[in-house]
């Protein structure tokens, strides 16, 4: 454990000593379930997170859609 994660549980440690028994159980629970979760789903869920945007159509196809459907005025332009 390195010092900065001794000194998180340290500090979280110190903010639990003033909750009740219920609530201490209902933490101790959910860190025991947040433990259970495998880490594969949790790296599936991030790396599902990427790349949401789905088209039949390639990029290039794409790009040039964007590129055309662009309508700029003069004055939208001033330097």
């Amino acid at each position: 454990m390195t010092v900065a994660e001794k000194y998180i549980v340290n500090t979280y440690s110190d903010l639990f000593e003033g909750l009740n028994w219920i609530s201490k159980i209902e933490l101790l629970e959910k860190l025991a379930k947040s433990l259970k979760k495998d880490r594969k789903s949790r790296d599936r869920d991030f790396f599902n997170s990427f790349g949401a945007f789905g088209s039949e159509n390639s990029a290039e196809k794409i790009s040039k859609e964007i590129k055309e459907s662009r309508k700029f005025n003069r004055e939208d332009l001033k330097f």
